[in-house]
């Protein structure tokens, strides 16, 4: 464990009275004691537990930091992005009854928070499928509808350019009954 020299204290929190402090000297270090004290917990078998932990007890260090009372004092703390996940192993039966069900709404939200980190990809890639199926249902319709056109381009096409072809001899060779109604079905469809 290391030893380090005084550092700027605040609070960042007050909770039944008593401030929850951080310590910050280019790093945010927690003092777990104020924390124990809120939750009614005893600082020491905190400490022993945080020691044993094999990631805790390699982070967690000594700081001088201002107790509430205004007066300096050597304190256990760890830094802040750790302090989380040892609140997480704190067995909400252990703690004042007052901060019992403050202790288990914060396990259900890690809970949560550990589930959506850990799925996050899962249901990118949900939805990336999804988002892809329902483009490719898009692409498709318009693809049918396309050649449906193109089809009927190619028929409209053809239709114009025999109506180009088509000569003046031939008309004249339609009986006259025919000729009014190629002339009358022309002007329809204009």
């Amino acid at each position: 464990m290391r030893k380090s020299n005084t550092s700027a204290t605040y609070a960042v929190a007050t909770i039944n009275h008593i401030d929850l402090l951080i310590v910050e000297n280019g790093q945010k270090i927690v003092p777990i004691k104020p924390i124990c004290d809120i939750l009614g917990i005893d600082m020491e078998s905190q400490r022993k537990k945080i020691r044993s932990d094999e990631i805790l007890g390699s982070v967690a260090v000594l700081k001088t930091a201002t107790g509430s009372d205004g007066k300096q004092y050597v304190m256990y703390c760890l830094p802040l992005e750790f302090v989380f996940g040892w609140l997480f192993t704190i067995n909400a039966d252990r703690v004042a009854p007052e901060a019992r069900e403050s202790v288990i709404g914060y396990k259900l939200e890690c809970y949560k928070a550990l589930y959506n980190h850990f799925t996050l990809y899962s249901r990118f890639v949900e939805y990336q499928q999804k988002m892809v199926e329902a483009q490719l249902q898009v692409v498709d319709t318009i693809n049918r509808n396309f050649s449906t056109a193109k089809d009927r381009l190619h028929q409209a096409k053809e239709e114009l350019n025999r109506r180009r072809a088509f000569t003046f001899e031939e008309f004249a060779a339609l009986p006259q009954d025919e000729q009014v109604e190629t002339l009358e079905l022309v002007l329809e469809e204009a």
